[in-house]
């Protein structure tokens, strides 16, 4: 595993912030961000193992988004599709967190950690210290954390096992994604 752009042996510099919380209403076509934003959505997808949500963005870094609600995993997989300029050497974003449907709605907490997914190369695991933090601030709790840590641990081994392929892993646990 190649170190992170955020791991380092240097302290702690995120500043804490809440927990990050979507929704997403598949009745209306629409996604809730973190800061509130209403956005229309293209397409929802309802599977027995997830949602499939893809929709454009008014971002200066990207300017499309797909993503996949992995509730049993405890993981959000993403594909940004980024604007001239601002691409990244990222296949797959994958956010840590807990995601829970009701009815028509689903729900996203983001749990701070996140995956970068380099197909065929590596998996990386970003935002520790955003972790740190919050479980500091109080933020997020010391379980929550640890469930948190257990889950993006148990992900980038499993990916790693599949030749760092973050779909072929998807498969094999019944999650077979699919992008547009």
């Amino acid at each position: 595993m190649r170190r992170g752009s955020h791991a380092s042996v240097h302290p702690v510099s995120a500043t804490p912030h809440p927990v990050k919380t979507e929704i997403f209403d598949v009745a209306t076509k629409t996604n809730i961000d973190p800061k509130g934003f209403a956005r229309a959505v293209d397409e929802y997808r309802v599977e027995e193992w997830g949602l499939y949500m893809a929709r454009s963005s008014d971002h200066p870094q990207f300017h499309y988004l797909e993503s996949w609600l992995l509730p049993d995993l405890r993981l959000r997989a993403s594909i940004f599709h980024f604007t001239p300029g601002n691409e990244r050497d990222q296949d797959r974003y994958v956010d840590v967190g807990e995601f829970r449907r009701e009815g028509d709605v689903w729900y996203s907490h983001d749990h701070y950690l996140d995956l970068i997914v380099r197909t065929g190369r590596d998996t990386t695991v970003e935002d520790i210290d955003e972790l740190v933090v919050a479980v500091t601030a109080g933020m997020i709790d010391a379980a929550a954390a640890e469930t948190a840590i257990d889950t993006a641990l148990r992900a980038v081994d499993g990916i790693a096992a599949h030749g760092h392929d973050l779909d072929a892993w998807l498969r094999e646990r019944g999650a077979p994604v699919s992008w547009r």
